[in-house]
This record gives C-alpha cells, sequence and structure tokens, in this order.
C-alpha cells in the first residue's frame, strides 16, 4: 500500500470492490470492532467569524495559511510576520527592485558632482557650505551639483512608487503561496505603471493644494491682525486641526489606493474610491497600524544610514576640497540603504493591510483559499 491519496484509475479499468458498510458499530461475527470515530475539534478563528462556518471542503481548525500569512483576519503580529516573509522570500522582487531604481536615480547627481569637482572645482568651505569668494562658475556649479540631487530624489520617488506596485503584485502572489522574481513583479504591473504614476501625481497635488490653501490662510489672519493674540488663537486652533485633517486624508484617500490599483481592475479615481471604501469603519486600526510603521521605518532607516551621514560629514570637514563631492555621494548611499528597508517594509505592510480589509469585508480569504488549491473550486 502507498502512502497518500490514490491515483484515479485508467479508463475501462473495474471500478473497485469496496468493503462491507460498517453502521452503528455493527460487524460481521470475528471482525474486530471498529475504533471510535476522532474527536470534532475547535473550528478556527476563520471558520467561527463566518456566519454557517467554513466554506464547503475545508476542515474545521485547518491553519489556512498557503503562502507568506494565514488567510483570516489578521493581527498586528501576523500582518508585520507576513511582511517580513514577502520580502525575505521574493529579495529581488523588494530589496532588489528598491536598491535598483533608487541607485540608478542616485546615479545622476553623482556623476554630475563628480565631474564638477575634478574640472572646475565646486565653491565650498571648509564646514560644506557656500564660499562668499566663489567665482560665479563655482557658484554655477553648486547649484547644478545640487539641483541635481534635487532631480534625482524626485526620479527616486518614482522608481520607489513604481516598486510599491510591484510588493502588491508580490504580497498578492504570496498569499496563496507563490514567489515572484524581479522580471515576474515587474510584468505583472503591465498596463498600469503610467496609471499608479497618475495616481500618485493627483494624491500629491491634492496635498499641495490643500497646503496652499492653509498657508494663504495663515497670510490672511497675520495681514488683517492688529495685536498677536488673534494669531496666537489661530495657531493653537489651526495646526492640530490641520494635522488631525492631513491624518485623516493619509489613511481614507492616500494610504490604500495603490494596491487597489494593482490588483483590481480600477482607474485612479476608483482606486481612491476603494480605498475610502476599504478604511470605512476601520479608521483607527488602520491608521495606529500605519503609523506604528512609518515610525518604525523611518526609524530603523535613519540608523541603517546614520554611519554613511555622519562619514560625509566628518569628511567634508577633513577634505574641504571634495566635500560638495562627498557630501553628496553619502546622501545617495544613505538613500540606497534607507529605500532598502524602508520601500518594501512599508509597501509590504500597506499590500497586507490591503488584503486583511478585504478578508474582514469582502471574504476574500475564501477566493485565495479556492486558487491556493485549499478549497474546491
Amino acid at each position: 500500500m502507498t502512502d497518500g491519496p490514490s491515483p484515479y484509475p485508467p479508463p475501462g479499468a473495474p471500478p473497485p470492490e469496496e468493503p462491507l458498510p460498517n453502521h452503528a458499530g455493527f460487524a460481521p461475527p470475528g471482525a474486530p470492532a471498529a475504533p471510535p470515530p476522532p474527536a470534532t475539534p475547535w473550528a478556527s478563528y476563520a471558520a467561527q467569524g463566518r456566519p454557517g462556518g467554513p466554506p464547503p471542503g475545508l476542515a474545521l481548525g485547518a491553519a489556512h495559511k498557503p503562502g507568506a500569512f494565514p488567510l483570516r483576519p489578521l493581527n498586528l503580529g501576523s500582518i508585520y510576520d507576513g511582511a517580513f516573509r514577502i520580502i525575505r522570500f521574493n529579495p529581488k522582487a523588494t530589496v532588489g527592485a528598491a536598491v535598483m531604481v533608487t541607485a540608478v536615480a542616485m546615479v545622476i547627481p553623482v556623476a554630475i558632482t563628480a565631474v564638477l569637482t575634478f574640472t572646475v572645482g565646486l565653491g565650498l568651505d571648509s564646514s560644506g557650505n557656500f564660499d562668499p569668494d566663489a567665482s560665479t562658475a563655482d557658484l554655477l556649479g553648486i547649484i547644478a551639483a545640487y539641483g541635481s540631487l534635487l532631480l534625482s530624489l524626485v526620479l527616486a520617488q518614482v522608481g520607489v512608487i513604481l516598486v510599491t506596485g510591484m510588493i502588491a503584485q508580490v504580497t498578492r502572489a504570496a498569499a496563496v503561496g507563490r514567489r515572484l522574481g524581479l522580471r515576474e513583479a515587474w510584468d505583472a504591473t503591465h498596463g498600469k505603471r503610467w496609471r499608479l504614476i497618475g495616481l500618485a501625481l493627483v494624491i500629491n497635488l491634492a496635498y499641495l493644494a490643500l497646503l496652499l490653501v492653509y498657508v494663504g490662510l495663515w497670510i490672511v489672519v497675520v495681514v488683517l491682525s492688529a495685536n498677536p493674540w488673534p494669531i496666537v488663537i489661530w495657531a493653537l486652533l489651526s495646526i492640530p486641526a490641520f494635522i488631525a485633517l492631513c491624518c485623516w486624508l493619509w489613511v481614507r484617500f492616500y494610504y490604500l489606493p495603490v494596491p487597489a490599483l494593482m490588483l483590481e481592475p480600477v482607474g485612479v479615481f476608483q482606486a481612491i474610491g476603494r480605498g475610502w471604501t476599504l478604511t470605512s469603519r476601520q479608521y483607527w486600526r488602520t491608521f495606529g497600524i500605519a503609523l506604528l510603521t512609518v515610525v518604525i521605518a523611518q526609524v530603523a532607516g535613519g540608523m541603517l544610514s546614520a554611519p554613511v551621514v555622519i562619514f560625509g560629514e566628518i569628511g567634508a570637514f577633513a577634505w574641504p576640497e571634495y566635500s560638495a563631492l562627498l557630501l553628496v555621494l553619502t546622501q545617495a548611499i544613505s538613500l540606497v540603504i534607507q529605500n532598502a528597508f524602508v520601500a518594501p517594509f512599508l509597501a509590504a505592510v500597506t499590500s497586507v493591510q490591503y488584503v486583511d480589509l478585504r478578508i474582514r469585508k469582502e471574504a476574500l480569504d475564501v477566493e485565495l483559499m479556492r486558487e491556493a488549491g485549499v478549497i474546491a473550486a
């Protein structure tokens, strides 16, 4: 007798002989007594949380985890564990992609600054600040070096947006036990890349417009106030309210549209609407996890990149003639190090939260378990 399920018989083969039924514990004379039936285990959380029990074909008490995280409503520990598993088992499509796009973007300012440093020189003093005796050519070189750095930061941010979309696809595959390489994750974003950039542009322009309105209100209050008390009262009232409004908009409009856009057949504004729908009546839980994730990522990223930044500051004093190059180079390296951890971790947690909210609200776990083969199609 072989272990495992028996294969289907070939076509035309006679049906297998079936043993006589043994009902209610009765057995033929001389036959051993039938063993008692096994005790039914307790239903899992996923089975208890749904009216009518588990889906058809799903055993009670099963560990419904075909991939990186359980297919059930997740707690904080499960979300973080799933995010780290996604990064660990898909390193090329997560960390590798983030490092690659950041490094490519940072090549531009490093190359420009190196050329200017070894040709015309840059007018920085020993502290790394503008040299007042620098010539016009030196000042133009400094503007070109730091202007290219600013441009590269924007390009790196665009690259990170695309990486976020790739990680959403990686998370979707990891939920059913599949691993995506760098090429597979990039191909999975086909047809959505320009929409993803458009989504980031729309959301950031909306925030910029909100900020400009708030600054305009400040200007009006300062201009119309004859004494400082109205300004103080306006500051005490408006600053907390503006921060609270930004946090609310961040969760309801900004946080989940990227995975929604990548994993659903929706457009830019429909993705924003999906983020609104999924975070409805889940604001505080989503906000708490998102805020904690940002704090952890920024602190860890800062600690990882701190030695490089410190080396750049010390080098600017030790070799003032190369201070601009050292500062730009160390800024580029520190950004690569930060994005190697921060971008994949934030994107993975966001994508897992998206799946968790769809499980809670739309029974996505049933679809994922069917896709993973846990339940019959």
